[in-house]
């Protein structure tokens, strides 16, 4: 008798991956198209909208990874029709796209465009306006009512936009489609403002469905941190407590506030950059191995390390010498004049906002029990770079003269999230001659040098990933909640310490950062 086969499935007979079974091993690393939907934009005439989710999109659809009847639709407070919107996109796509421009790609992109006019956040009559286009976009477009709402936009207006959002129906569940809300951060000013914000969304969606975007999660070289650790059987038996001295997070900016200062002076760099991106590092490079790259497997595993950082050192909590805060002076940079912190303008004069920051940390775990993490975030510093490094113990014996030995430093892993991406490891060499003299010297590993590929920008990465329903990389509430937990007894130590302590333009920060080193014995790298 023959043997009889199933037919295929239709997502089979178009070659999508991770369903027919009969797919080998090259098929399935196809890329994931997102699924035809609408995305509503709150906050598509901001900043961050016209550099970078706007070329994001566009790049995205230019590498054939939109469908053909993604729609979006801008909200704003212009007096704008869809054309005026599709010129705004079309300006903002052509600057900072990095993929070539195909007029037949945004010509398809374009005819999904709609604009509606929001006179404010609160305007009842443009949510209803909102619900009718993309109802009209499901009929016209084939978006199968799969929506996503992309909130960028300040948070004090999340509880007007959430609570009008939910109660024009756009967030009524229907069969075979799915409802997605993509936040940006600041996730909550503290502990406390961030679960209330997670119950304004959770009024809407269900929690699996929030995504919460870092954009350091992005980043080539950050997703780097786990091939690096879990594919290479060198370095994962090396790290740990007996062979790591300590590990050093840097993320250095050198330029100021610029004209961010009505934000920047209510948040200050632990709220900016530390509880979110920092955390978020140390978490990638110190949790255990997942069981998969499925989210929830590696959110497990950083929340574990998450829960288990402490701020005392030697088991005392004394907040004076496990951090360190700074601001800059006025001074030259780079031989041009600039100004100090309070001179910058719209920020207040008694401002105590900090532009640096530096914590000692310590993980309370069998791996790492003992090992300091120490980070720091500032503004105006000696150059910009963000780092991960995995500094080693000295060898417990060398057979070499102190003399031979003299200028010889840690074997150390550098992870290069920016702007240079890539991986140093740093080790002892000899140098060339009749005398044994050894010297430090390094083995560098170079995106730019070994790929021919171009890394995708890291907002293209979060919303593919947000239109897939792939969340790997978007923090989870509890990891939110989690790394609050770690920073508010910092900042509200802070805000009873009086003023931060200034430092130079175009230096490494404040004395008081370099002396959170100095008393365990070590010193900052000079990235």
């Amino acid at each position: 008798m023959p043997h009889s086969h199933p037919a295929p499935s239709p997502a089979a007979e178009q070659g999508s991956p991770g369903v027919n079974p009969l797919l080998d091993g090259r098929d399935l690393r196809l890329p994931r198209i997102a699924d035809p939907c609408v995305l509503v934009m709150f906050g598509i005439t901001g900043d961050l909208a016209r550099h970078k989710l706007l070329p994001a999109i566009y790049d995205l659809a230019n590498r054939g990874l939109l469908s053909p009847s993604f729609s979006l639709v801008g909200v704003g407070r212009r007096h704008w029709g869809d054309d005026d919107m599709r010129h705004y996109v079309e300006q903002a796509a052509r600057s900072g796209a990095r993929t070539p421009w195909r007029p037949a790609i945004w010509e398809q992109l374009a005819a999904g465009m709609r604009f509606v006019e929001f006179d404010s956040f609160e305007d009842n009559a443009a949510y209803e306006a909102l619900a009718r286009v993309v109802a009209e976009l499901d009929e016209s477009r084939g978006t199968l009512g799969n929506r996503a709402f992309y909130l960028s936009i300040p948070p004090g207006w999340f509880p007007a936009v959430t609570e009008r959002i939910a109660r024009s129906g756009l967030m009524d569940d229907a069969e075979g489609s799915w409802r997605r809300v993509v936040i940006e951060k600041p996730f909550g000013h503290d502990r406390a403002s961030a679960r209330e914000l997670d119950e304004l969304v959770g009024r809407i969606v269900r929690p699996d469905d929030v995504f919460r975007v870092d954009h350091y999660l992005g980043k080539e070289t950050v997703q780097n941190i786990l091939a690096l650790r879990f594919a290479n059987t060198m370095f994962e038996p090396l790290w740990n407590q007996r062979y790591v001295d300590h590990v050093q997070i840097t993320m250095a900016e050198d330029i100021g506030i610029g004209t961010r200062a009505g934000y920047y002076d209510t948040i200050g760099s632990a709220r900016d950059v530390i509880q979110n991106h920092l955390l978020q590092l140390l978490a990638l490079t110190a949790m255990e191995e997942p069981t998969s790259m499925a989210a929830e497997a590696v959110r497990a595993e950083k929340e574990k390390v998450l829960a288990a950082v402490v701020l005392e050192r030697d088991g005392v909590l004394d907040l004076d010498l496990t951090t360190a805060r700074g601001r800059y002076g006025s001074g030259f940079q780079g031989g041009l004049p600039v100004r100090g912190y309070l001179e910058e303008k719209g920020v207040a004069p008694d401002s105590r906002t900090e532009t640096y920051a530096a914590l000692r940390l310590e993980i309370a775990n069998r791996r790492w029990a003992g090992v300091p993490f120490y980070l720091r975030a500032g503004k105006r510093l000696a150059r910009r770079v963000t780092e991960v490094a995995v500094v080693f113990k000295q060898p417990p014996f060398l057979p070499f003269t102190s003399a031979a030995t003299a200028g010889l430093g840690a074997n150390t892993i550098v992870l290069r999230i920016q702007p240079d991406e890539g991986i140093t490891l740093r080790l002892a060499s000899k140098v060339p001659g009749t005398q044994m003299e050894l010297r430090d010297v390094s083995m560098d590993f170079g995106y730019g040098a070994s790929f021919n590929e171009e890394s995708p920008e890291a907002y293209e990465r979060l919303i593919l990933d947000a239109l897939l329903g792939d969340a790997p990389l978007f923090p989870h509430q509890r990891e939110v909640d989690l790394s609050w937990r770690i920073l508010d007894p910092v900042i509200e130590h802070w805000a009873a310490s009086g003023a931060p302590q200034d430092y130079r333009p175009g230096s490494w920060g404040p004395t008081g950062a370099h002396e959170l080193l100095a008393r365990d014995g070590r010193s900052w790298r000079r990235s």
